[in-house]
């Protein structure tokens, strides 16, 4: 019997010895086959801070500044690029251009919490007819991006008008050195690093935070990451962002504007019919005039402040060359 039983305990052991010898093996096989495959990350430190500067003059002899009012969003739209001198003088045979609206929230139009999709829509046949390889149209949204996309009326929008409508899909950002006081390493959307133009078209609403949110604020759109960690220097990463990526237009979107509960807004009476769009090469200049429309002044926003001290733009919009029309 002990002769049997000390077999048994040594059949044990020998498995038990070749079990583990066979994890082992697996295990090693697998950390070499992940080591091979793995790419180097790159240290933080090697990043070089990189600036997306796609400014592009206003020409000479035309307004520095645009208003114009009217009651067809397609009318005013087409109005204020004409008169900043036609789309063509900022959009190049074969660019690719990329349109930033604010495309954050699960509501439509008639809440005025994301951009107009008629202002969307007439950009990109302008940008085509000007001679541009491709439009893109894309935002980072807050609430759940194709249900934003497809509420909004903007991809419908955009893609009756032949653009490329992007989702911010997880895997399509990348870490960049944005070398900002706050902003110094981040992720940020793919196709805004990627695009020859860019034309800025935010909504002017209310904000909880920023007691507005205008052109600087929609730069928000193109990071990835735990954006409300940025909340406790606002004003600073919001001078951050305007230093990081300056666009070839920025226009307004003041059809509707959202006067209180913003940024998302819900209730149709928080809703103020304007039938504007402000435009110009200088974001500083957009949301300067842009906050009067709520009733502040310039002065009131330390970001536009910080922003106007790094010379990205002025807050005395009127000082430009200004043009008022009315359809």
């Amino acid at each position: 019997m002990a002769d049997e039983h000390e077999s048994s305990s040594s059949r044990r052991e020998f498995l038990l010895r070749t079990a583990k010898a066979g994890l082992a093996v697996a295990a090693s096989g697998a950390l070499g086959l992940f080591l091979h495959n793995r790419k180097p990350r790159q240290p933080r430190a090697a990043l070089t801070p990189t600036r997306r500067d796609l400014s592009v003059p206003t020409p000479a002899g035309t307004p520095e500044f645009v208003l114009v009012r009217g009651p067809s969003p397609r009318a005013i739209t087409q109005a204020a690029i004409r008169e900043l001198g036609g789309m063509q003088a900022f959009i190049s045979r074969q660019d690719i251009v990329l349109i930033k609206p604010n495309i954050a929230w699960d509501r439509v139009p008639q809440q005025a919490a994301n951009t107009n999709p008629e202002v969307i829509q007439t950009l990109v046949e302008m940008c085509y007819e000007a001679g541009a390889k491709e439009v893109r149209v894309t935002d980072v949204s807050c609430d759940e991006a194709r249900r934003c996309f497809q509420r909004s009326g903007i991809a419908a929008a955009a893609q009756a008008a032949g653009a490329r409508v992007i989702l911010p899909e997880e895997h399509r950002f990348r870490e960049v050195a944005l070398g900002g006081e706050v902003l110094d390493h981040w992720p940020v959307f793919v196709p805004f690093l990627e695009a020859d133009k860019i034309i800025n078209v935010p909504i002017a609403k209310q904000h909880s935070l920023t007691r507005v949110t205008l052109a600087l604020k929609n730069w928000y759109g193109i990071l990835g990451g735990q954006r409300h960690r940025l909340h406790q220097r606002i004003h600073e990463s919001l001078a951050d962002l305007a230093t990081f990526m300056k666009p070839t237009l920025t226009l307004l979107d003041a059809v509707r504007i959202l006067v209180r509960n913003g940024p998302q807004g819900g209730s149709l009476d928080d809703v103020r019919q304007l039938n504007l769009v402000a435009a110009s090469v200088d974001q500083v200049a957009v949301d300067a005039f842009g906050v009067t429309l709520f009733g502040y002044q310039p002065a009131d926003f330390r970001y536009l402040l910080l922003a106007e001290s790094r010379g990205l733009g002025t807050t005395r919009f009127e000082d430009l060359k200004l043009k008022q029309v009315n359809l």
